[in-house]
């Protein structure tokens, strides 16, 4: 059981969800219909932070799960809460001007690396001590 961990991850899914509803209030917003995905840069920057929110979701989520099994649960939910920031700062910023997301996207970026390397020391380190 790794409850930390566990509430990190939903806190991660809330944010993704939360960035979710702003593309559809954004939607109403700029006058932007479905299928339409540009046309108002206010809008575009909605739909990037969505986008970009998703596509580190798939690197971030077994990244902190690993760490968590094979290095340590704690620091993995300290290093996943550190992610939850950076993409709230990330989003908060971008949404104003897209020159205004980087230190959100570099803050989420580290986590992120910090997790995968050390899921991979952890995961050899297993592998060493247990060889049969």
């Amino acid at each position: 059981m790794y409850p930390a961990t566990s509430l990190v991850t939903v806190a991660a899914l809330i944010v993704y969800f939360a960035v979710t509803v702003n593309v559809g209030r954004a939607r109403l917003k700029y006058q932007v219909t479905p299928p339409q995905m540009s046309g108002n840069p206010d809008f575009e920057r909605v739909v990037r932070v969505h986008q970009n929110t998703l596509e580190q979701l798939i690197l971030f989520l077994p990244a902190l799960w690993l760490f968590s099994g094979f290095t340590n649960p704690s620091w993995g939910a300290g290093i996943g809460a550190v992610w939850v920031v950076g993409r709230i700062l990330y989003a908060w910023g971008y949404y104003q001007a897209a020159e205004k997301r980087m230190a959100g996207f570099a803050i989420g970026t580290l986590a992120t690396l910090t997790l995968l390397l050390g899921s991979l020391v952890g995961i050899v380190m297993f592998l060493v001590q247990n060889r049969a």
